[in-house]
C-alpha cells in the first residue's frame, strides 16, 4: 500500500513538473524576436506581473542574465484575468523612463513581493514605498496622456500577433535565429550553446 501511494505521488510530481513545460510556439509574428543592437545573445521574454510562473521564473532569468552577460528584452503582457498587472506594466514603464535600470528593478521587485499585493491599492502602496526607497517622487497621476498605457497595449498587441497565450513566454536569440524556452530549467543549456 505505502508503495503504490509513493507511486501516485511520483506521478503527481511528474504531472506537475511537465505542466511547467510549455508547448512549442510557432510565431505568426517574428518582428519581436531579434537582437537588439550590440547584442550577440538576447532572452526575448513576454511577462505579466502578476503570473505566479513569472516570479518563480524571474530569479532564474536574472541570474543567467548576470552569469552570461546577455540581452534581457522584457515585454508586457498582462494577462486579462488579473486584477493589477496591467498598472503593475504602466507602473513600470513609468520607472523606465528614470532610468532602465530603475524600471527592471521595480519589475523584479514586484516579482519579489506579488504575493504581498492583492489588489490595486496593495499596488499603489507598493509602488509608492519602492519609490521612496529610490528616491523618486510620484506623480499624482501616473500616465496623464496615456503613452505608458499605449506603449503597454502596443506589447500585448505584439504579444497577441506573435500567438502568445501563456506567461511567461521567452526566446533565447542568436544571429542564427531564436529558440523558446519551453522549461527555464534548460535555459543554462541553451545559453552555453548560444555563447559558443
Amino acid at each position: 500500500m505505502h508503495k503504490i501511494a509513493l507511486f501516485g505521488m511520483g506521478l503527481l510530481i511528474a504531472a506537475a513538473a511537465s505542466a511547467q513545460q510549455q508547448q512549442v510556439l510557432q510565431p505568426k509574428d517574428t518582428s519581436a524576436l531579434h537582437l537588439p543592437p550590440g547584442a550577440k545573445v538576447a532572452i526575448v521574454e513576454f511577462a505579466d506581473l502578476e503570473c505566479p510562473s513569472c516570479a518563480m521564473d524571474n530569479p532564474v532569468i536574472m541570474q543567467a542574465v548576470e552569469k552570461y552577460h546577455v540581452a534581457w528584452v522584457r515585454h508586457d503582457f498582462p494577462l486579462p484575468q488579473h486584477n493589477w498587472s496591467f498598472q503593475a506594466a504602466v507602473n513600470a514603464r513609468w520607472f523606465d523612463i528614470r532610468s532602465k535600470k530603475l524600471g527592471d528593478d521595480y519589475r523584479n521587485a514586484v516579482f519579489a513581493s506579488q504575493a504581498s499585493i492583492e489588489s490595486k491599492d496593495d499596488l499603489q502602496k507598493f509602488t509608492q514605498k519602492f519609490a521612496q526607497q529610490h528616491g523618486v517622487a510620484l506623480p499624482f497621476v501616473m500616465d496623464p496622456q496615456g503613452t505608458l498605457t499605449a506603449e503597454v497595449k502596443a506589447d500585448a498587441a505584439l504579444g497577441n500577433r506573435i500567438g502568445i497565450n501563456e506567461t511567461p513566454t521567452a526566446w533565447v536569440v542568436t544571429s542564427r535565429g531564436y529558440k523558446q524556452i519551453t522549461d527555464f530549467k534548460n535555459l543554462y543549456s541553451m545559453l552555453d550553446q548560444a555563447v559558443r
